[in-house]
This record gives C-alpha cells, structure tokens and sequence, in this order.
C-alpha cells in the first residue's frame, strides 16, 4: 500500500504473477488479497508475468468487475477483458436445492420411457433391415455373423463350463444332504434335471452372455463412436443396423441355445459326479434315468428362451453402444447401464416364460 502526494492510496504489484509462480504462496496471497482496502487504486504496471490464472485471481478480488482506478499493461489488459466479455458459469441444479423424491421419480421415469421408445425404434429398423435381405438376399453379412457367433459362442464355452460345473456340484451336494435324510436319494436325477434344465442352464448362461459378450457389445460401439467410426459410417450411406445390430443379434440368437446346452450338460456332469461322491448313484444309472426323468418338453422350453435371451441381450446391447456420447465417461456408463439392463431383462422374460409354460414339461 502506497500512499501518493495527492493522498491517492494505491496498492502496487510487483513480479510474475503466474500460476507457478503463486503456487507455494496462493493462500498467504488471497488473505491479503481479502483484507486489501477496497477503495484503493491497482497499479499493476511492474508486473513481469501475468496469465489466466493470476488474472483471476485479481479479477475475483475486485468482485468480477473493474477496479477504480487501475493501472496494467496493454498486454496484460487482454486477460482481463477476456475475463469481464466471459460468460458466467451456470449454476448446477443441485447446488440451488436439494431435489424432491416425485422429481428424481419423474426423471427416472422419463429416462425409462426415452430408452423404450429407443428400444422400439432399433427394433424398428432391425425389422426393416430383415425386410431388406429377404428381397436381397446377396447382401445377408455371413461373414459378419459367423464373426459374432464364434465371439459370443466358440469363446464363451470356457467360463460357461467353469461356472455351470460348479454350479452342479454346488447343487448336488446340497440336494443329496436333503434327500439322504428323508430316504430318497435316487429323485436327486429328477431334481437336478428338471431345475437345470428347466431353468438354471438357460438363467446362468445368460447371465454369463450379458455380463461377458453383452458388455463387449456395447464397449465395441461405444468405441466407434469415440473414433467417430459410425459417423464415417453414416456419411458413406453404411446402415448401423445392417452392418452392426442385425449381425450381432442374429448370431447371439444362434449361438444362446448352443451355449445353453453346453451349460446344461456340463452342469449336470458337476452334479452326477457328486451324486455318486455323496449318494453313491451310479454314473450309468444317471445317465440312464435323466431321459426318464425329465420330459423333453423341457428342453425344448430351455433352448426356446435361449433364443429370445439372445434376441433381447444383443439388442439391448447395441442401444446403449449407439447411445454412446464420444467421451470415456459415457462409454463406462453405457457399458454399465447395458449389463444391468440385459440381466434384468433375462430375468423378467424367464420369468414370464415360467407363468405361460407353468404347465409345460411337468408331466408327460
């Protein structure tokens, strides 16, 4: 703080007043910034550096508006011009007020609906691509197709056992210990049959489809869109759904029941060699008695909702990889929200499969 001979108190800045170089000091100089007089003048003319955020610093010291009087150098005067014309940053809706549940109901419900309508509108144009190769046959992608079908299916086999083995083991040991105690050892073939089958072979494998080729799916777009591959894409007249979607969905159609009855089978491995560990049931009298035990029409149940799982996991895949903004936050909230949704999926469609087939494959 200066005072002149005319009685003007002015407060003269001196040296580089840069980022590096008020970093180690920053806070020591923002107090005396806050408890500078604020009907003094600023005489910023011996200041050797001054960028953006030294200019911001002063800028907000002066309560984002010129000081009266001031002194700084043309060049420096740029920075705060640039500051003072700068539009004000808005305010996040959070920040203003906490918001009421009806009103996160409400946007939740709205995303719901904006990504039903997009559901049906990809559905849409899967529908019309189809149209199309059945009047041009010549254009079917095969190649694109078998593609997928070894990705989603030949690559798979290895988890899909792992998991379905020990799921069995984990079944028939836990049956046998129940059905040892009420003397019924040989209806654990029924037991595992019928809920491997039935329901657990289709369930798990699913699941296991979502989470591993669901979630490539989506990442696979999702990456295209950063690179602006789909872009290039649409401005040479490529359609996304035929060269994208319908292979993808086409081929996890086919490679699901595929998948679930290397599920089925190796699960049901885990689980006969157990029941022979635990119950001491014969590997031939297993063997033997599933086809007795467990009507065909089961089967033919499992492998239909491999189909439709298939279906629904790559198109729910391919939605939230062609929503995909080109940035990496979007990409991992994409890939995310899809895997949830696909596992949420396949749990309520097997869940309608089990209301409207109750009756199915209980009796012969």
């Amino acid at each position: 703080m200066q005072t002149r001979p005319d009685g003007a108190r002015w407060i003269t800045l001196a040296g580089e007043w840069n980022l590096r170089a008020l970093g180690p000091k920053l806070r020591r100089l923002r107090r005396q910034l806050a408890a500078a007089d604020r009907h003094a003048g600023w005489d910023l003319c011996e200041v050797a550096a001054l960028d953006h955020a030294g200019a911001m610093l002063l800028w907000r010291t002066w309560g984002r508006h010129w000081a009266e009087p001031v002194r700084v150098r043309p060049e420096h005067r740029r920075l705060f011009h640039h500051l003072e014309h700068a539009p004000d940053m808005p305010v996040p809706r959070d920040r203003l007020r906490p918001r009421l549940p009806i009103e996160r109901l409400g946007e939740h419900t709205l995303s719901l609906l904006g990504h039903l309508r997009g559901l049906l509108d990809l559905l849409g144009n899967v529908t019309l691509a189809v149209l199309h190769l059945v009047r041009h046959v010549q254009r079917i992608p095969w190649l694109e197709i078998s593609a997928n079908v070894y990705r989603t299916g030949a690559q798979a086999l290895g988890i899909t056992a792992l998991v379905g083995f020990l799921v069995g083991v984990v079944l028939s040991y836990l049956s046998a210990q129940q059905l040892r105690a009420f003397g019924a050892d040989i209806y654990i073939v029924n037991l595992l049959g019928v809920s491997v089958i039935r329901e657990l072979g289709p369930v798990l494998a699913a699941i296991l489809i979502a989470g591993r080729s669901g979630s490539a799916m989506t990442a696979s777009l999702g990456v295209m869109r950063v690179t602006q591959e789909l872009d290039a894409m649409a401005v040479m007249g490529i359609s996304h759904t035929l060269r994208l979607v319908l292979p993808r969905m086409i081929a996890l159609a086919i490679a699901m029941p595929l998948i679930i009855l290397w599920t089925n089978a190796v699960a049901l491995i885990g689980g006969m060699v157990t029941a022979h560990t635990k119950l001491g049931i014969t590997y031939r009298y297993f063997i033997t008695n599933i086809p007795e035990a467990v009507p065909i029409a089961n089967l033919w149940l499992g492998l239909g909702k491999g189909v439709v799982f298939g279906f629904f996991i790559a198109l729910i895949a391919c939605h939230f990889g062609l929503r995909v903004k080109p940035n990496t936050v979007s990409l991992g909230a994409g890939t995310t929200s899809s895997v949830v949704t696909s596992i949420t999926a396949v749990i309520l469609i097997d869940a309608m499969f089990a209301v409207m087939f109750s009756d199915v494959g209980v009796f012969r």
